[in-house]
């Protein structure tokens, strides 16, 4: 870990003193420690109040600034709506909150910069926030002086503020402007200016801004600045994103040196350039030092991690020129009146082990993971630091990085990050597949596909001329590439080589050499209610079944239904759309090793911020395809429970040290895991499973992360199990002791990092003394041993 970032407001000191801030600042080093100790580096990223206090700045350090005391919206709504509910009213977070002027602000800067640094012997450095939103603190410059920058609806009307704002001229001086603001001055050049002096003048090092401000001029809705719900605006595209890219060089023209941090939006890149035009490539590309976005925080309100990992891994394809990865954990929230880890998680750690999991291919063939670790906060609304926090948290953090991916895993999304960004603006604009596609992904996550790696097409190919066989364990995934492209031609060769890919998405435009591998030629269009069959074994239900209806919405799904099987073909049909006599093919493979998945958006929007899916009991969710396709590559991974209404848990599957690290989230802990991999069905370090006939099933804890080196083959029933037995003899790491075995094929995955080679033995007598096990074979990365009864005991 190259840097640890612990974000909090200025709540925590209650007593704004120098002696008293260091004490503070101590007592957070205390216990933050373990994970300090890993860190090259340590960042603080300040909330003192919401961005305001740059803007009002004029220079003056006896002036008191109006801070993020408050706990609830710290900017009222303009009417009473009679509700007393936090989004409503607000409170001070304790009687009498201290006064802090821009002096005090610069003391407690330099204070705990200096304590920590003389504590840990690391460097520090401080950040502060600029968020477009009314939540934090109270602003007379956004919502009284200059209500003009605030147009945006997002938390109401005339409440966000634009990035592409223009400011009226006004007389108030300012540090960076002096005689006041000249009117027609772009926010993004006040903001700019404004921030340079600021930054400088307290003590701090870089400006974090927050809440999509700079990547779209309203952001947070599947709708937006081009997108209504139902139209695409292809001739408003260019304009607003010629908008947002001017944000950044005005900013960058008059804060040309100060490094920026972004938490960017909660969408992915490909949903936010479909409604909001959002110029991804040209910001990353466009020298402006910054860093890439960290996944977001949302799911723990919501519980879309689905959007979490998509949308981050969309974020990573491509990186800015630093190659930083941030990766954020939500702990605290300093405002709203609520702690994530103690309350919203329920103390469970899917949201660390899930987005760690994840992992960005770089050009070289390198798995990158996160640089940094950044805690969102370690203060809570009323300005506590319980102990207990840091204490259950730090472990997992500490395991989840111990266990990053250093290799591609189950599946490999082959991002189209520069496609989307041409597609979006080609005439005519394909910005419906764009649409469609990262919303159809993130509906696959959430429905227990499991996703955790990424490459954008340049990288990916460039990393399989770099490393020979990099992709050959995986199944690439990826929206149909279109013909004649360098990524079609790599996809075929990797076809040809003995890999598998899963394609997904319309193929209107796809390659006629891949539509040849799935044999399949057009017809005409069909769309809206439409009859759905799959061939391919699905999800075991205690009740019911699922729904024989699905809805192909057109717009939003790059198109209808319109592909055929071409007679005599010897591809297998896995799913079928009907209108009427019109039967078109849903789904598909071609080989054995090329499938595809047509896909729909399955899902209303309805004004909110997020579309409502439609109801399974009635309509078949596309999305889960996507899994189900899968077990005809040979990797099956499906549910039992109860119905259809039943929520699928979200399941990641990571590679590290040659093993494989399952990361999982189950909304319901009734569900179970029926798995098989082509070399056996998986059973976990720690865990029991249930083998009959030639997969396994295991029951799901609320959230869970476990290492997996075995995998079982045998046609007798029964509970096979597995777990850490220690070690008794010198020399010796680890041992697993893999027990209920019946005549099976054991294929043990040893640790790449083992120094001595792995002994498998039977489990017989004093621990270690059993016969070698003597059906065994030896390869680069795998030990295979056959005939194997009762317990088998593998030592390293």
């Amino acid at each position: 870990m190259k840097r640890l970032i612990l974000e909090m407001s200025l709540k925590p000191f209650y007593d704004t003193g120098n002696e008293a801030v260091e004490k503070v600042t101590g007592a957070i080093v205390r216990q933050w420690a373990p994970l300090i100790d890993q860190a090259q580096s340590v960042s603080v990223l300040f909330w003192t109040a919401d961005g305001s206090e740059i803007l009002e700045y004029d220079g003056r350090l006896t002036r008191e600034i109006e801070w993020a005391k408050w706990i609830g919206i710290a900017n009222t709504p303009p009417h009473d709506s009679g509700k007393r509910t936090l989004h409503d009213v607000r409170v001070p977070y304790r009687d009498n909150p201290p006064a802090i002027t821009y002096e005090r602000l610069r003391a407690i800067v330099q204070t705990v910069k200096s304590t920590i640094a003389s504590l840990t012997g690391k460097p520090v450095t401080l950040g502060t926030i600029f968020d477009p939103g009314p939540e934090f603190s109270e602003s007379q410059f956004k919502y009284v002086r200059h209500k003009e920058i605030a147009g945006g609806a997002t938390m109401g009307e005339g409440r966000w503020v634009s990035c592409a704002a223009v400011l009226k001229g006004d007389h108030t001086p300012y540090a960076a402007y002096p005689d006041g603001i000249p009117d027609g001055t772009s926010l993004a050049t006040f903001l700019g200016a404004q921030s340079r002096r600021f930054i400088a003048d307290m003590g701090f090092d870089y400006l974090w801004l927050s809440n999509g401000f700079g990547f779209a001029l309203a952001a947070w809705s599947v709708t937006g600045q081009v997108f209504d719900g139902t139209r695409f605006d292809a001739a408003a595209a260019p304009d607003i994103n010629r908008a947002i890219l001017s944000f950044w060089r005005e900013f960058r023209a008059t804060c040309p040196d100060v490094p920026v941090e972004t938490r960017g939006t909660n969408l992915s890149t490909g949903m936010d350039l479909s409604s909001d035009a959002t110029p991804m490539r040209d910001i990353y590309r466009g020298e402006f030092n910054l860093i890439a976005p960290p996944n977001s925080p949302w799911a723990a309100l919501d519980g879309d991690y689905g959007l979490e990992i998509t949308g981050w891994l969309s974020h990573i394809a491509e990186l800015p020129a630093n190659g930083i990865i941030p990766f954020r954990y939500y702990i605290h929230d300093p405002w709203w009146l609520n702690s994530p880890w103690l309350d919203r998680y329920g103390r469970e750690p899917h949201d660390i082990y899930l987005p760690l999991s994840c992992g960005r291919i770089a050009s070289d063939g390198r798995v990158q993971t996160p640089d940094s670790v950044s805690l969102l906060t370690i203060d809570d609304s009323y300005g506590r630091t319980p102990d207990q926090v840091p204490t259950e948290v730090i472990p997992r953090i500490n395991e989840a990085l111990r266990d990053a991916p250093d290799a591609p895993g189950l599946v490999t999304w082959i991002y189209p990050f520069d496609e989307y960004h041409d597609w979006t603006f080609a005439s005519p604009s394909r910005a419906s597949e764009v649409f469609f596609g990262d919303w159809f992904m993130r509906a696959a996550v959430n429905q227990g596909f499991p996703l955790n790696t990424v490459a954008s097409t340049s990288t990916f190919l460039s990393s399989r001329k770099a490393r020979k066989g990099l992709y050959d364990g995986t199944v690439l995934v990826c929206p149909a590439p279109d013909a004649g492209t360098p990524l079609a031609a790599a996809l075929m060769e990797h076809l040809d080589s003995g890999g598998k890919a899963l394609l997904y998405g319309p193929l209107g435009h796809a390659d006629p050499g891949l539509l040849s591998r799935l044999e399949l030629s057009f017809a005409g269009s069909i769309s809206g209610e439409l009859d759905f069959r799959t061939a391919m074994p699905g999800d075991t239900l205690s009740t019911g079944s699922y729904p024989s209806r699905i809805q192909m919405r057109e717009t939003l799904s790059g198109g209808g239904a319109d592909t055929i099987l071409a007679p005599s073909s010897g591809a297998r049909v896995l799913a079928e759309a009907a209108s009427g006599q019109n039967r078109r093919v849903f789904a598909a493979i071609g080989g054995g090793s090329l499938a595809w998945v047509r896909g729909a958006f399955c899902e209303t929007i309805t004004g909110g911020q997020l579309p409502r899916p439609d109801d399974q009991r009635e309509w078949f969710p596309a999305a889960r395809l996507m899994r189900w396709a899968l077990a005809e590559l040979g990797y099956a991974l499906r549910f039992e429970k109860n119905d259809v209404g039943t929520p699928d848990p979200v399941v990641l599957a990571a590679k590290c040290r040659n093993g494989w690290f399952f990361s999982g989230f189950s909304r319901s802990t009734n569900v179970r895991l029926r798995w098989k991999f082509p070399i056996g069905v998986p059973i976990p370090v720690g865990c029991d499973v249930q083998l009959d006939g030639d997969a396994g099933s295991i029951s799901l804890p609320r959230a869970w992360h476990r290492e997996c080196r075995v995998f079982v083959q045998q046609s007798t029933p029964g509970e096979v199990t597995c777990r850490e037995v220690y070690s008794g003899e010198i020399g010796i790491t680890r041992r697993l002791a893999v027990g209920g075995l019946s005549n099976a094929r054991v294929t043990f995955l040893p640790d790449s990092t083992a120094v001595i080679e792995a002994r498998l033995q039977k489990n017989v007598g004093y621990l270690g003394s059993g016969p070698a096990i003597e059906d065994i074979r030896r390869e680069a990365d795998t030990i295979v041993a056959g005939n194997v009864n009762g317990e088998l005991l593998i030592s390293w």
